[in-house]
């Protein structure tokens, strides 16, 4: 299903549905169409689920970096007249739904994080050497599924037009930088925002380990593993990650 882009003021955004609002939070890479499966399935059963286009290529060099982003989205949430979300944030996503909670706990009801930065972030910004390379680039695209065919041809030409788009790369690596400078080790426990953490067993980006750093530093967290699941397990099992994060919700009373 292709969900209708919004344009209001500076924003643009899918919103579908009615009920608890769900913003989802894409990654540096990730489209909003990541998130289909989500949107249909959380869309029909009690929630608004909301999708930002994050102003990940648009923002002036300086203020490419995950606080700016942070920001940005207490700017559309206020924007939006939204009082208590539910944010769902995959890899850079995740981090800056993590750093939105530390900067705005009070708006923020519950936290799901999946394949998240914030902890370690070795994979973000390499790797482009050889961007001219598209089979090169198209084992990078692979290289983020357990299942290298989700990385469909659509998938791969978008990475591969990013890193060869001399603007856009200078803003990845930028934010590669800052996901590096903004680590929450030292954060995460202060936050006692409900946070739920969904995770690919097979993650090559942010190994497992990460999960369970995640886990053991939010004081108020639960963990779920999808097997034979990589960096995004929203797209690569979409159905289990649906019924993990409906059972979560359901259990906290979301």
């Amino acid at each position: 299903m292709t969900h209708l882009l919004k344009k209001e003021k500076d924003y643009r955004y899918i919103e579908v549905g009615e009920g608890t609002p769900i913003i989802v939070l894409h990654g540096l890479m990730g489209g909003l169409s990541n998130f289909d499966a989500v949107t249909n399935f959380f869309s029909t059963n009690g929630y608004k689920v909301i999708i930002p286009e994050l102003p990940i290529y648009t923002m002036s060099l300086l203020k490419t970096n995950v606080k700016s982003f942070a920001n940005y989205l207490k700017e559309f949430i206020e924007f939006k007249g939204l009082e208590e979300v539910i944010l769902l944030g995959n890899s850079l996503g995740g981090h800056i739904g993590l750093y939105h909670t530390k900067l705005y706990p009070e708006k923020v009801k519950s936290l799901i994080i999946t394949g998240s930065s914030g902890l370690y972030e070795s994979a973000m910004g390499g790797g482009y050497t050889k961007r001219s390379d598209y089979e090169v680039i198209k084992k990078k695209a692979q290289d983020v599924f357990y299942d290298p065919e989700v990385a469909t041809k659509e998938i791969v030409d978008e990475v591969y037009e990013t890193v060869n788009n001399r603007n856009k790369l200078i803003k990845t690596l930028a934010i590669a930088k800052s996901a590096i400078r903004h680590n929450m080790a030292k954060d995460l426990p202060k936050m006692h925002t409900p946070t739920c953490i969904i995770w690919g067993k097979n993650d090559n980006v942010t190994p497992p380990e990460v999960a369970e750093e995640f886990h053991q530093l939010l004081p108020d967290s639960d963990l779920f593993w999808i097997d034979k699941c990589g960096h995004a397990a929203m797209m690569e099992h979409p159905e289990e990650f649906n019924k993990i994060l409906k059972g979560w919700l359901e259990s906290k009373g979301f």
